[in-house]
């Protein structure tokens, strides 16, 4: 099955742009692939400390 993925533009200023290229080429990742890791390490941070983010099929949706 084929995994359903959402699109869209985000904006870096050119520092941080620079340092997570440095950081995800320095672990054999994509811009893309890292800034999803990044993503995900955040939210399992954040949920232990503040609850779990209730998501519904409504909060999930294809543009």
């Amino acid at each position: 099955m084929a995994v359903i993925r959402t699109q869209f533009t985000l904006r870096l200023d050119p520092v941080n742009h620079a340092k997570i290229k440095k950081i995800a080429a320095s672990e054999s990742r994509t811009m893309t692939n890292m800034i999803e890791f990044l993503i995900k390490k955040e939210i399992m941070r954040y949920e232990p400390e503040n609850g779990e983010i209730q998501v519904t099929d409504d909060d999930i949706y294809l543009e």
